[in-house]
């Protein structure tokens, strides 16, 4: 049994399909339904999903196929306008926001779904330290059981400095946006404003020293003032 705004985003996906050949965008699927936020598309998309209506399609963007449609409704043969509807209540949007200063967006989102989207900031080096990539339009779905308390984003991992921690290269680290973190903590630090890295932080006096933990690699020291913390480890997400 489908909710009415189940039904009518699959009969809007079923069309699009039909049309184009393409799935639509989560942006094209919101303001077909007249909602207010992508996150409640992604709510539908769950449901539909676990009911075994749709699928998702692995590594692929924009990829949703169409396994069946209710027995009490043909497909649509034409285009036709959705009519527009309130957001339901009690739902939010489980996007986290790069200005959020408490508690974490999203959760009771998250609690409906079981996962959040975080921005994905590109790659970082777990070598050498590379410039930071900033690309705001890329997310990526992560459980909510990762996250706690404050503001997240997630970064892929490149190179194998961090291998003896666990973090391999192509693995998605889960950051907690902080300015500051205790020592033997793995961090992301930014040096000299330009390159950023994820080491294990140490500091003395006014010194501080990125770690690897890979004896191939070697501890690089530098004055309090060139680094900037951006950010602690919290978690790491790894596709098989």
């Amino acid at each position: 049994m489908l909710t009415r705004k189940q039904q009518e985003l699959l009969l809007y996906i079923h069309q699009h399909l039909g049309e184009g050949g393409v799935s639509p965008s989560f942006d094209e699927m919101k303001d077909a339904l007249g909602l207010k936020s992508k996150s409640g598309i992604h709510r539908l998309i769950t449901g539909l999903e676990e009911r075994g209506f749709i699928r998702r399609l692995p590594h692929r963007a924009r990829a949703l196929e169409v396994l069946r449609l209710p027995e009490t409704t043909p497909a649509p043969k034409k285009a036709a306008a959705v009519a527009p509807a309130e957001v339901e209540p009690r739902f939010k949007p489980n996007v986290i926001k790069a200005d959020f200063q408490a508690g974490l967006p999203g959760k009771d989102a998250g609690d409906a779904i079981g996962a959040v989207s975080l921005p994905l900031y590109g790659r970082i080096a777990a070598g050498l330290p590379i410039e930071a990539l900033r690309d705001s339009g890329s997310t990526i779905d992560i459980p909510v059981s990762m996250l706690g308390i404050g503001e997240h984003y997630a970064l892929e991992v490149a190179g194998d400095s961090m291998v003896e921690a666990g973090i391999h290269d192509g693995d998605t680290v889960i950051i907690q946006r902080c300015e500051t973190a205790e020592n033997g903590a793995i961090v992301v630090a930014l040096v000299d404003a330009a390159e950023v890295t994820l080491k294990r932080l140490r500091r003395k006096n006014n010194s501080i020293a990125l770690e690897p933990a890979n004896p191939s690699y070697e501890t690089r020291v530098f004055g309090a003032d060139r680094v900037r913390v951006q950010g602690r480890l919290v978690g790491l997400f790894r596709r098989y």
